[in-house]
């Protein structure tokens, strides 16, 4: 007798897909030819730096940048965390308070609060979208060194106002970091921005990078003790930043049928999902990333939920994105008013098929109701 076992289903995307293959490639051969520091004059030295310097290009090229207003860091936290140092740093005559809002990434709120920082925090509707009003109103205040606004929330799919906010900054005089962790690769990112967080996992580039632009007209001030690399003291790896530049270019290249493809899946789950007894589908229903769904199942334990999908062999997310491995209550939902235990999040890859939502939509509600009969809250 021949016994096949099914493979498994990733679901859970977001901030670390699966390589594309041309990403890998790129790492690859980056592995031969990058491996030198591209600080160093040898020849070796010269062919690493030549490869960082052409990623740093093709990076800038997709952000509408100048090359030398792009570098790379260590991780998408590294690049929120220096932005936010270095940016407000950079103003501190005008003051010391950074505007966010509230669904922000726990790296961008933790930032804004520390050395000294004053952190505004502006709240959000029901679908996670920011108070408009207030930001602009908050910016208009004196004392605002730096405004923060995600593009895009990668927990729930909201599209921010981050061109109306922009205008509103550059009124004020204030720079504005844009956090495209979420969404560059996925949707287009305007080009109202003064300081741009992304990060290559996000989009199946190595692991290990992130990518921190600064336009040249924006004030900052390191830090970091004095190093050659005022941003990124020590450098990065060349490998990854050249598997990131070019795994941008290549899901750049198919964006817009990628785009049409997932959302047509998410709608998918977002309707079938809704149809399941007590539960809440979150985050804007058009003005949305098209790859992320979220739904919170109310009398639902959200780590016996995300077990019993994992022994159905499906992998999803839950909590905040920015800090799931804690399982803590998501700041986000609790910022939006919504049901936050019982929390299932999903972020479709460019290889995620229609049989693999098949297979969540199969066994979604029979785990539901497993883990409310397993808590004796079934029928409630």
């Amino acid at each position: 007798m021949t016994h096949t076992t099914r493979s498994r289903v990733l679901l859970d995307n977001g901030g670390r897909a699966p390589w594309h293959p041309l990403a890998r490639q790129a790492f690859e051969q980056a592995l031969d030819d990058g491996w030198a520091d591209p600080r160093r004059l040898h020849a070796e030295g010269r062919r690493a730096a030549a490869l960082l310097s052409g990623a740093r290009e093709a990076v800038a090229a997709a952000l509408g940048a100048r090359t030398e207003e792009v570098v790379f860091t260590p991780s998408h936290t590294a690049s929120l965390h220096t932005a936010v140092a270095a940016a407000a740093a950079g103003r501190r005559r005008a003051g010391t308070r950074v505007v966010v809002g509230a669904v922000e990434r726990a790296a961008v709120l933790h930032a804004a609060g520390h050395g000294g920082l004053e952190r505004h925090v502006v709240d959000v509707d029901r679908s996670g979208r920011v108070d408009e009003a207030a930001m602009c109103e908050a910016l208009a205040r004196p004392g605002a060194a730096l405004a923060a606004l995600q593009h895009a929330n990668g927990e729930v799919g909201t599209l921010q106002p981050v061109e109306a906010v922009h205008e509103a900054a550059r009124d004020a005089g204030v720079p504005i970091l844009v956090d495209a962790g979420a969404s560059l690769g996925h949707a287009p990112v305007p080009d109202t921005w003064d300081v741009l967080a992304a990060d290559p996992g996000d989009w199946g580039g190595a692991p290990g990078v992130g990518v921190l632009a600064l336009r040249s007209r924006v004030r900052r001030r390191s830090p970091f003790p004095e190093d050659p690399g005022a941003l990124v003291p020590g450098g990065v790896s060349v490998p990854a930043a050249f598997s990131a530049a070019v795994g941008l270019q290549a899901v750049l290249a198919d964006r817009d049928a990628q785009d049409a493809r997932r959302r047509a899946l998410v709608e998918r789950v977002r309707t079938s999902v809704a149809t399941v007894p007590d539960v809440e589908v979150v985050g804007d229903p058009v003005a949305r990333l098209p790859h992320v769904a979220t739904f919170s199942f109310l009398y639902v334990d959200g780590e016996a939920l995300l077990a019993e999908l994992d022994r159905e062999g499906i992998a999803v997310g839950s909590g905040s994105a920015c800090t799931s491995s804690s399982l803590e209550p998501s700041h986000v939902l609790s910022a939006m008013g919504v049901l936050t235990h019982g929390n299932v999040r999903i972020a479709l890859d460019r290889s995620t098929t229609d049989d693999d939502v098949d297979r969540l939509l199969a066994v979604l509600p029979g785990a539901v109701a497993r883990v409310r009969s397993a808590l004796g809250v079934e029928g409630l």
